[in-house]
């Protein structure tokens, strides 16, 4: 049954008695707000639907468009690295997902009264790139605005910034207003780009706000932007006074959110998948980690060992250190040493602290190597005690657990020296 016959039954059901009690419901189309002249000449659209009235801003864009660093068709041959590279990584896109980049604006952060009042979608096909954004014309209207989204069709793959945390759980609250009406909204695939840039720039970017991102990594720099706490105050000005001039300047401020989606998309891809270093040693080194952290262990030690080759021995004391822990996994134990030793002298004390421990480990039970074994403890329990990462209930039950291995290995030692 279409959605228009599933519309008509829904008004004649709306307009049936409950019970003897219930007063007849009728849904009634909102009318038409008195600006949307005003609004059209300022260079929207009106879309109307069964549940009211919207305004609406389209671009098409050719696959040649360059949004800073890079062209628009270079999100395909993204794709198909993905496809040729076979690695289970929540980053990865195939050629038959239907993607579309979702971004939101909204005129507040959070709470049951807060809107959306913009809805840009960035669709993917074959040839160009389709933006629609979505203008919510009043509350009154925002069925027909959330409807005319399409989100509740199924198969798709939706790309966000921070849309897991908040664009998407916004979109539920307001969707459900509107239940009885719309609809059911679909769970679709996501891919969040907020998350995947904090775990490649952690301790190489000071912020991870979408513009530092594109001024630091992507070759976008926005003129005439307008800051982004500003777009709740314009819409309403918008609505209270007709003009829609300014508007219009929050509807770019939301183009180039979704357009720079495609290119860090595009970019993080590269980092990721390319043999050849784009980056400084922190970034690779953070990769490198998150490859591990998927279970995804060739890959992740391919990385790190590629960091420490070619960067300053200054600079790779933490690929050493996820390197170490990746050898001692695969039982290579010797490679492993090496790498904690090398990572020592570089890496903070947390993870220093780490080191030795696991040197101690390995000596004690790899390499039998008792005598040094106890070196590492002896270094281990001084960095505790000199040491003011710890807070004083840590450095206690630290120093409580070192001690045990400590004991043992003078035991140990004693016994291995008494044979000579």
């Amino acid at each position: 049954m279409s959605y228009e016959n599933k519309i008509l039954q829904l008004k004649k059901m709306l307009g049936k008695k409950k019970d003897e009690k219930t007063e007849k419901i009728h849904f009634q189309k909102p009318e038409k707000p008195a600006y949307t002249e005003t609004w059209m000449k300022a260079g929207l659209s009106v879309v109307e639907n069964d549940f009211g009235l919207l305004f609406k801003r389209q671009i098409r864009y050719p696959l040649i468009y360059k949004h800073g660093h890079y062209q628009l068709h270079h999100f395909f041959q993204a794709v198909e690295k993905w496809e040729r590279a076979k690695l289970d990584h929540p980053f990865s896109i195939h050629s038959n997902e239907k993607v579309l980049f979702f971004d939101t604006e909204t005129t507040g952060l959070k709470g049951v009264g807060t809107h959306i009042f913009i809805i840009g979608l960035l669709e993917v096909e074959e040839k160009e790139f389709v933006l629609n954004q979505y203008v919510l014309a009043d509350p009154a209207n925002e069925a027909a605005f959330l409807f005319e989204s399409k989100l509740w069709q199924r198969g798709k793959t939706i790309v966000t910034y921070n849309g897991k945390s908040f664009d998407w759980p916004q979109l539920e609250m307001r969707w459900t207003f509107h239940k009885n009406l719309l609809p059911k909204l679909q769970s679709h695939r996501q891919i969040d780009l907020l998350h995947s840039s904090k775990r490649m720039w952690k301790n190489n970017l000071e912020k991870m706000k979408l513009t530092n991102v594109e001024e630091e990594k992507l070759g976008f720099k926005r003129n005439n932007d307008i800051p982004g706490f500003l777009a709740p105050m314009i819409y309403a000005d918008a609505v209270k006074s007709g003009n829609a001039s300014s508007l219009m300047k929050v509807l770019h401020h939301n183009e180039w959110d979704l357009l720079s989606l495609v290119t860090l998309y595009i970019h993080s891809t590269k980092l990721l998948l390319d043999d050849n270093l784009q980056d400084d040693a922190q970034v690779h080194t953070n990769i490198g980690k998150w490859y591990g952290d998927l279970k995804e262990q060739e890959q992740s030690e391919q990385i790190l060992l590629t960091v420490t080759e070619n960067f300053d021995e200054n600079d790779t004391g933490l690929a050493y250190f996820y390197l170490a822990l990746q050898q001692k996994r695969n039982k290579q134990y010797d490679e492993s040493i090496q790498s904690f030793q090398r990572a020592i002298d570089t890496i903070d004390h947390r993870k220093k602290l780490k080191s030795f421990e696991q040197l101690a480990i390995l000596y004690e039970h790899q390499i039998k190597d008792y005598s040094k074994a106890l070196q590492y403890t002896i270094r281990g329990i001084e960095l505790i005690q000199e040491g003011s990462f710890l807070k004083e209930e840590q450095k206690k039950n630290q120093l409580e657990h070192w001690d045990k291995r400590l004991q043992r290995l003078k035991n140990k030692n004693g016994k291995y020296l008494s044979i000579f």
